[in-house]
């Protein structure tokens, strides 16, 4: 008597049974990957016509805003740009560099970045800074508007102006042009808003 499963026949059933769970496994990760499930930083809109729920919209943060979280605007020199943490070349070829040694927030912060020959040069104008001029910070949902109080070239060993301060302070160094001996060193300080 034949035997009724055979060893090719029980392979074929085996084999068309593991396609078929691969491809359901594939489709059900693929459901679940585009469901959309709201998380702690979206908004959900919900539309009403005539007091019933019309549309549910699940907005996601605006990607933009996600990257300007730590941002620096200076007007007068037409300068607006990112900034990231640590002053290393593959950071300040893309956006403004924190010396890491600084405050994000109180006290001193310490920024620096390219003025010529690289990717981006945000302080390239560094030097037409004057006194008075608008500088404004943001990291995260700190802001903060300071004025210039100098603009100065420093030696490039001198770090006492990256030192913590008791009043609110900003600091902006950059290189200076055919000089590697020296630094610009732009300081501001928070603009208080007076009084009427």
């Amino acid at each position: 008597m034949d035997k009724l499963y055979t060893t090719k026949y029980i392979n074929a059933i085996s084999f068309i049974l593991s396609i078929i769970v691969f491809f359901s496994i594939c489709f059900i990760h693929k459901q679940i990957r585009d469901l959309k499930i709201p998380t702690t930083q979206d908004t959900i809109k919900v539309q009403f016509y005539d007091g019933k729920v019309q549309n549910t919209v699940i907005e996601e943060p605006n990607k933009q805003t996600k990257e300007n979280v730590w941002h620096l605007k200076i007007p007068s020199i037409s300068l607006e740009a990112n900034i990231a943490e640590g002053t290393l070349q593959e950071t300040m070829n893309t956006k403004i560099g924190h010396f890491e040694e600084t405050s994000r927030m109180y006290g001193n912060i310490g920024l620096a970045a390219h003025n010529r020959g690289y990717p981006v040069n945000y302080f390239a104008n560094l030097k037409l800074l004057k006194k008075g001029d608008v500088i404004q910070y943001q990291y995260q949902n700190f802001q903060k508007e300071y004025v210039v109080t100098s603009n100065r070239i420093i030696q490039d060993t001198d770090w006492t102006n990256l030192e913590e301060t008791q009043e609110n302070t900003i600091t902006l160094i950059t290189c200076v042009e055919d000089e590697p001996q020296f630094r610009r060193c732009v300081t501001g300080k928070e603009k208080i808003e007076t009084q009427p």
